[in-house]
């Protein structure tokens, strides 16, 4: 038996290292760059349009309540609460480690074209989702494959939804629930299965209730823990205020030049910082992966561009707020050379900033971006769930999603994170071919929302036929 678990972690970790490999990470960067340059970089031009658009989305329209089951901007809420989490705070810290500080700089660029690739996400999203047999709209990569490229490709819209059924029990349930028991357990001294159990009875009783509790907790929840962190984050960095401008340096130097070894730092060539700030500004973000469109199809609006305008914040909010928030408070302290990686070293330089403060205010928020990423992954694994099994399994799947939580909580997961976080790249294959097919829709209906022309959401088209 131990045989073939061995057996299994060397095929999956094989597959793992081509999933996530450079092929993968070219592509998710090229299909970005070739949305963001056939956008013409409008995803960065109307950023501030972003923003307005979210205010104003912070509750649905009154003619739009028939075109959606959540508000704009819970919508948002929704990914970002499925996107906000532990890659936050221990991506960042390993891609500085492996890659150096020039990782950071590449975790930008990241974002910068990720941007593109969840505006065009959402726009698809919108305009080919459906209404189920109770009324609730679906769509995401599953639904705009199968109704954008034709029903003879529903076979990769069905892997799609496959792959996310599978990552969403292990890097968006069972994996959260691991982290949070040893942050709790190693900061505060709660037990394992206590801290299961809390979870358990806490998520059970918002994702029960469907993707409308589970917005109305993530558009008061999120703001608030990013909202606080961020601010934490900003303590530390007036307290080292006159380290920023040298942490900003070796972050713009060594993205194109190697970093020597220093202390317990074992240095860092050009390569690993663009293949760790890529690969890391990938994880946290999910630009290319699919998962957020599914989040996004639930909006009331009628115009898909406009859900895509505020959609595209997400990766900017996530990589270039709440990631350069952790990596520049690492880079102003001197923890990142002395061998540390993950989320102990954010820890540690949390705590050098906040003596005795620093390591509970790290662990809390681990623990609320992972809480929050089982809600928001629970409903991206039900909707991928549904599609596979028809709209009865609804009920089935949220009980099974809700009691896995204690399981992982006191589990040992290196086999379960290994195959859920291969399964979770994989996602990606069939998002980005249909991201490349049904580009030049994104780039029409982009056009026609600016000049002026109407743009249909899936149902309105629905209706025409």
């Amino acid at each position: 038996m131990e045989c073939d678990v061995n057996e299994l972690n060397a095929i999956f970790g094989v597959i793992n290292g081509v999933v996530w490999g450079p092929l993968m990470l070219i592509l998710l960067f090229g299909v970005g760059i070739y949305l963001q340059v056939g956008l013409k970089l409008m995803p960065i031009r109307k950023l501030r349009l972003g923003f307005s658009l979210l205010w104003q989305g912070r509750r649905g329209s009154a003619e739009a309540r028939e075109d959606g089951e959540i508000s704009p901007f819970n919508a948002l809420m929704t990914a970002l609460s499925a996107t906000i989490g532990t890659g936050n705070i221990a991506g960042v810290a390993t891609a500085i480690v492996l890659g150096g500080p020039g990782a950071v700089f590449w975790m930008w660029l990241t974002a910068l074209v990720g941007m593109a690739t969840k505006f065009a996400e959402a726009v698809l999203a919108v305009r080919y989702r459906e209404t189920d047999s109770r009324g609730d709209h679906v769509g995401g990569p599953m639904y705009y494959i199968r109704n954008g490229l034709g029903r003879r490709w529903a076979w990769l819209g069905g892997l799609f939804a496959f792959f996310g059924a599978v990552a969403a029990f292990g890097i968006g349930n069972t994996v959260q629930a691991n982290s949070v028991a040893d942050a709790m357990a190693t900061s505060f001294g709660v037990p394992t299965w206590l801290t299961g159990l809390v979870i358990m009875l806490l998520a059970g009783a918002v994702i029960l209730g469907g993707i409308k509790r589970i917005s109305q907790v993530a558009g008061k929840l999120v703001p608030l823990m990013a909202v606080a962190y961020i601010l934490s984050s900003l303590v530390i960095l007036f307290v080292n205020v006159d380290q920023i401008g040298g942490a900003l340096s070796l972050i713009f130097s060594h993205a194109f030049q190697p970093i020597a070894a220093s202390g317990g730092f074992a240095g860092a060539a050009v390569a690993a910082a663009i293949r760790f700030g890529v690969a890391r500004g990938i994880f946290s973000n999910e630009a290319g992966l699919g998962s957020a469109p599914i989040a996004h199809a639930a909006a009331q609006t009628r115009n898909p561009v406009r859900q895509g305008l505020i959609a595209m914040l997400g990766t900017f909010i996530d990589t270039l707020v709440v990631c350069t928030m952790t990596a520049l408070v690492i880079l102003t302290s001197t923890h990142w050379l002395e061998g540390e990686s993950g989320a102990g070293l954010t820890a540690l330089s949390f705590d050098s900033g906040m003596p005795g403060v620093g390591q509970h205010v790290v662990a809390i928020a681990l623990s609320v971006f992972a809480f929050t990423t089982i809600l928001g992954w629970s409903f991206y694994g039900e909707k991928c769930f549904q599609y596979l099994f028809g709209d009865k399994a609804i009920v089935a799947y949220r009980l099974i999603f809700v009691l896995a939580v204690p399981v992982g909580a006191m589990a040992k997961l290196d086999f379960i994170w290994l195959v859920a976080d291969t399964f979770n790249a994989m996602m990606a294959i069939p998002n980005l071919i249909a991201l490349a097919l049904l580009s030049p829709v994104v780039f029409k209906l982009t056009r026609d929302h600016f000049a002026g022309r109407p743009v249909l959401p899936g149902e309105d088209l629905q209706r025409r036929e």
